[in-house]
């Protein structure tokens, strides 16, 4: 039967082609997915949402105003009890906040100013991981990473628009945890570019203790995020560390007591979770149906081209079901050789899509979440073997419908069809 298939190549490679034309694209498709989705809610879990989140039941009820009024204190203790009981995650205590930069000339005078968003994060503890996870030091664009207490670093792109080099003075001007005015002076240390419109378009970047000062919240911080050490968000893992921080507060109502959330259950970063999920399926229930569509044609085409062979199979007394398992387990060979070869190919182009990614820094300008500034491809074991499913199934399927004409042909007329 293979060999047949060999010899007759019209029987095989048109099929093989489309088969492998589909798997190739679903193989892309999935990687593609699995990288950008990915990266855009790694980027957001590293930079606000974390993998879980620890807030007061106050702050988290109004968490989009990040209102630091309602923000933990004793959070050093609350950190320690946190990396005890669950030491599968890196914690920290960032404080955003917003306010005005204000820049002045050589007089004192205000030469530019523009709203900021905030950041305050442990940049000069030794033991500190933030830099590292935040990708700081690799997106300084000008100047160096802080090294001193009272340095701050400012998006390039809100440097540029401000007019500030570094080395300028800058003060941040906001409202303290109690709700006064603050107004703290900075020496800008360095600008970075992270490639995302929501941060570069107004971003500051200070020490965590140079934001408590400013805005008096002595070991205190709206958040507590914590990221998994594997990098990746595991949602089963995350629900059952959450569920169990809760229980430990159980039947307390206070507006300060501590809870605990999901990076699925912050905002719409559920949903995207679940599109990331979903989107695997669809695409491989696409291209099943396309190709089983396709390949049902070509098969219907190929009966006809071999309808004289199959009346002289029947004629000669073979059976209509042994004729149509045949086709079937032609199409499981053909299913195999087009899901290897498009597998391949589909593998080769996400490799380079990963090593090499694609610029989409322009379309992006404007947007509210943070979006990677790259298009990159990430291969995951999943790929070497989700082509298979739309591959075979298809071929399977297409056999299937165009062999039912097998079952309608009539033994009595055999003779005649071939005399004729």
């Amino acid at each position: 039967m293979i060999n047949g298939l060999f010899r007759d190549k019209s029987r095989s490679r048109l099929p093989i082609i489309v088969v492998a034309i589909g798997v190739m694209l679903t193989v892309f498709m999935n990687a593609y997915i699995t990288g950008f989705m990915g990266d855009t809610i790694e980027m957001n879990a590293r930079f606000t949402h974390g993998h879980l989140k620890v807030m007061t039941r106050a702050y988290a009820e109004n968490e989009r105003q990040v209102p630091n009024d309602l923000a933990m204190t004793e959070v050093t203790a609350l950190k320690e009890e946190l990396a005890g009981r669950f030491p599968e995650l890196d914690w920290a205590a960032p404080i955003q906040f917003g306010g005005l930069v204000d820049v002045p000339d050589e007089k004192g005078e205000t030469r530019s100013q523009g709203p900021a968003a905030g950041m305050g994060v442990d940049l000069l503890s030794p033991e500190s991981r933030e830099a590292e996870r935040l990708n700081i030091t690799g997106s300084i664009v000008r100047g160096r990473m802080v090294q001193n207490p009272g340095e701050a670093l400012l998006a390039e792109q809100f440097s540029q628009k401000l007019g500030v080099d570094p080395g300028d003075e800058v003060t941040l001007i906001g409202s303290t945890m109690y709700g006064s005015m603050s107004i703290y002076n900075f020496i800008v240390a360095g600008t970075v570019s992270f490639g995302a419109e929501a941060l570069d378009r107004g971003s500051i970047i200070v020490d965590i203790e140079d934001a408590r000062h400013a805005l008096d919240m002595k070991d205190a911080a709206g958040e507590l995020v914590g990221l998994f050490d594997t990098g990746y968000y595991d949602d089963e893992r995350a629900l059952e560390v959450a569920q169990a921080f809760k229980s430990a507060y159980e039947g307390d109502d206070d507006d300060y007591a501590p809870v605990m959330k999901t990076l699925a259950q912050q905002r719409s970063m559920g949903q995207l979770i679940k599109m990331l999920d979903v989107w695997s399926f669809y695409i491989i229930a696409v291209f099943i149906i396309a190709m089983a569509l396709v390949l049902w044609n070509a098969g219907l085409l190929g009966g006809l081209r071999r309808y004289g062979e199959f009346g002289v199979r029947l004629a000669m007394g073979e059976e209509k079901s042994h004729l149509y398992r045949t086709l079937i387990y032609e199409s499981v060979f053909i299913g195999i050789a087009g899901a290897i070869i498009g597998t391949a190919i589909g593998l080769f182009f996400a490799a380079l899509i990963q090593k090499y990614g694609i610029n989409i820094s322009g379309m992006m300008e404007g947007s509210a979440m943070m979006y990677p500034s790259a298009i990159r491809t990430r291969i995951t074991p999943v790929d070497y073997y989700i082509g298979f499913i739309p591959g075979l199934l298809s071929t399977v399927v297409g056999a299937m419908l165009a062999g039912i004409g097998i079952y309608k042909r009539k033994t009595s007329q055999l003779f005649k069809e071939l005399e004729a």
